[in-house]
């Protein structure tokens, strides 16, 4: 399937990327080429520079109920663990799924996950990898894996413990019982619980473009900084810190900005960053 079969992708003026799951009838879930697909369009967003902020919504009554339950058993070779040389394969297989959510923690812009219904396995995987979670008052989070016999493997066992206290993480993980919103906000998850989906759309849109104002250098600097200092300790953070601040520091950048706060306009008019220069064909 192409990318259009599982998502819409639109963007929108003021630099608001707008990704939003189309399949309500299949609840969203992720067939095995889903996630190269959503790769793909996330990686493109990056390397244009045109976006500022992605949002990532959905359709239907439940944000994804995640992997389609059929892909485990029609798979073959990419779940074959049958010997030592399949299962050396898997392994590159599954680090190749997980790339296709970490490509959201490590996009050169902010991405806001507004979550309705259930966000379910997989896409509770997808949740987590994003900068900031809102939910609607109905919505739900799981780590399904557990249910059907397995851990769960694309990022939420490690990404979850930075998120919630480590003691509700791992209840979570062990018993595959769902965390409402009202929950989920107390915990830190998400950030806000919106009555319903399209009050939920309206704020991370709103969000967004709040953040898409600013300047896009002192925006991707700070989620550098922010996912260094998540991975590492205080010393080497500071450390690179400074070296990200040499190149980063731009005056004129700071100029625009503080002229526009001085004359009470929100939009300064920065400049998107500069396209990622695509590598030389053979």
């Amino acid at each position: 399937m192409s990318a259009a079969h599982y998502f819409d992708l639109d963007l929108q003026e003021g630099g608001v990327a707008l990704l939003t799951l189309n399949q309500p009838e299949r609840m969203n879930t992720m067939a095995p080429d889903f996630f190269p697909a959503l790769r793909d369009a996330v990686q493109r967003l990056h390397d244009d520079g045109q976006a500022r902020v992605l949002v990532i919504a959905s359709t239907g009554k439940h944000f994804s109920a995640g992997m389609a339950l059929q892909t485990f058993a029609g798979q073959g070779g990419l779940l074959d663990t049958s010997d030592a040389r399949a299962r050396l394969s898997f392994q590159d297989s599954l680090r190749r799924l997980m790339a296709c959510f970490t490509v959201l923690d490590e996009a050169r812009f902010p991405v806001i996950c507004a979550v309705q219904g259930g966000c379910i396995g997989g896409a509770f995987d997808l949740a987590a990898a994003c900068d900031i979670r809102l939910c609607s008052a109905d919505a739900f989070f799981s780590i399904q894996e557990t249910t059907i016999g397995m851990a769960a493997d694309l990022g939420i066992l490690q990404r979850l413990q930075g998120l919630i206290p480590a003691g509700m993480a791992r209840q979570m993980a062990y018993t595959g019982e769902r965390l409402g919103a009202e929950r989920a906000l107390q915990l830190g998850l998400v950030n806000a619980v919106a009555p319903d989906a399209a009050a939920l759309l309206e704020q991370a849109l709103a969000l967004a473009r709040q953040i898409a104002l600013k300047s896009p250098l002192a925006i991707a600097g700070s989620k550098l900084a922010l996912n260094h200092a998540r991975d590492h300790g205080v010393a080497a953070s500071l450390q690179q810190m400074s070296l990200l601040q040499s190149a980063l520091f731009d005056t004129g950048e700071m100029g625009r900005a503080i002229m526009a706060w001085q004359a009470k306009r929100e939009d300064a008019g920065f400049e998107a960053l500069k396209p990622v220069a695509p590598l030389p064909q053979g």
